[in-house]
């Protein structure tokens, strides 16, 4: 424990990441495939020869690019903020691990940053103001510096899950930075890269059906027609390709991440540890809801396609982006990163020493050896299971050792730390948390203070009556 612990009562510090996550991926994203759909559409209107269309459809994306520009530069550059700022005190470890072996790739990734809120600007505010094919470049600029910060991201994000051997073999040494490249494109780069192009290129369409849908169909009939069924266009290539890319990324991941979709699919009638599998099924549902009502409502009678409608796609897509990043999440588990942290932190090469010489050996946060044992355990549940769970919020451990005595749950804390080695007999706990840390001592001070919560001492009449 290297840092303080950032405590969310009930909520737990992972779901800050989550809810701000979801949120910032949802419109990122579409900065990504909208900065792509805005030259591509305006390229289309420039070659439109019915003067009356052409106007019309510049108008519109004139309209579509203000919403672009409020929703994107304003709304994802906060929401980006505040990942950064949710992510150093949720996960301070990992942080510091990104920071230091991607600190280039962060560099060009503000480039691009930067250089998409100047482009995007001049873009809207340039409209009518210069020549159109200056224009155009612009937006294509603004487009080509948008995939760039995906392509940098994207490198970052796979790297958590598939660090890849090559910069495995040099963690810990000082020397991760001289393996940037083989971090960089690890083995889940690509299918990743690809799978991430098509969902900015379906939120592209998904946001541009919310400004087409406000198209007065009784005064611009077929520019409504035109714009809807093209956007919805934009759908079609990432359903066509998901299912091949999906199956693509599996077949990349560590054969530890892969058993704990084949153990959701074992265990999905028990409702037992099938959460990645439960947001699997999610992400098909939900995708598969999302084409129909865009071509039933969309493509077939786009004059009678209104706001609430393009909303319930919004709606929709939401649910499938919050299930695809739960589920992207649950996959690295029990690591934050790969083969190489525990997602509450623990170095893997660390635990023999940590199970040694203790886990609060080398804390300056915590209270000092000569606490009481309750407020070891508290220390030690802060640090080892609180990125994970609450007390009695979100996977709270009141609820999980219900019903257990003091030794059961210095059983269970037992089983953590000492797994069963026999590969016939595996805990199914060990798919998804991390090894129990720490001296026979601190397991026993983590037992008597989650004793303590789970089975509160009685209070005497005498003292109740008092009260």
């Amino acid at each position: 424990m290297n840092y303080p612990f950032w405590d969310i009562p009930h909520l737990g510090s992972g779901w800050v990441i989550g809810m701000i996550a979801i949120y910032h991926v949802m419109i990122s994203q579409f900065a990504v495939g909208g900065g792509v759909y805005l030259p591509m559409a305006e390229r289309k209107a420039l070659r439109m020869t019915d003067p009356k269309a052409r106007a019309e459809w510049l108008a519109q994306l004139a309209s579509h690019s203000k919403f672009f520009l409020v929703l994107t530069a304003v709304f994802g550059t906060v929401s980006g903020v505040g990942i950064w700022f949710a992510i150093g005190l949720t996960h301070p470890e990992a942080t510091s691990t990104l920071i230091h072996n991607f600190v280039f790739g962060w560099a060009m990734e503000w480039v691009f940053f930067m250089v998409e809120l100047i482009t995007i600007a001049v873009y809207y505010y340039t409209w009518g103001r210069i020549d159109e094919k200056l224009h155009l470049k612009v937006g294509w600029l603004y487009a080509g510096a948008s995939v760039g910060t995906l392509v940098i991201i994207n490198g970052i994000l796979t790297f958590m899950l598939t660090p890849g051997d090559t910069w495995l073999a040099v963690a810990g040494t000082g020397a991760e930075a001289s393996k940037f490249w083989n971090a960089f494109f690890n083995p889940t780069y690509w299918p990743s890269l690809f799978l991430r192009s098509c969902v900015c290129a379906s939120l592209a369409g998904i946001w541009a059906l919310i400004t087409a849908s406000r198209i007065d169909a009784d005064k611009q009939p077929e520019l409504k027609t035109s714009m809807v069924r093209w956007s919805v266009r934009w759908l079609v290539p990432s359903f066509v390709a998901m299912p091949f890319l999906m199956l693509w990324y599996y077949m990349m991941v560590p054969a530890s991440q892969q058993a704990l979709l084949t153990l959701g699919i074992d265990t999905i009638n028990a409702g037992t540890f099938s959460m990645v599998t439960r947001m699997g099924l999610v992400i098909i549902i939900t995708s598969a809801t999302i084409i129909g009502v865009a071509y039933f409502l969309a493509y077939r009678t786009p004059l009678d396609f209104n706001l609430s409608h393009a909303m319930s796609v919004l709606l929709l897509a939401l649910i499938a982006t919050g299930a695809g990043e739960y589920s992207r999440e649950m996959l690295r588990k029990p690591y934050v990163i790969g083969r190489w942290m525990y997602s509450n932190g623990v170095r893997v090469p660390s635990v023999a020493r940590i199970n040694q010489e203790g886990y609060l050996a080398h804390t300056n946060w915590t209270w000092n050896q000569s606490a009481s044992s309750y407020s070891r355990g508290e220390a030690i549940f802060r640090g080892e299971c609180g990125s994970c769970h609450t007390l009695s919020g979100y996977r709270p451990l009141k609820e999980l050792l219900a019903g257990r005595d003091r030794a059961n749950i210095a059983s269970f804390i037992k089983m953590l730390h000492d797994p069963d080695p026999d590969p016939k007999n595996p805990s199914p706990y060990r798919h998804f948390m991390p090894p129990m840390v720490g001296t026979k001592d601190e397991i026993d001070d983590l037992a008597n203070y989650l004793n303590a919560q789970v089975n509160p001492p009685q209070q005497s009449p005498v003292l109740a009556a008092a009260k």
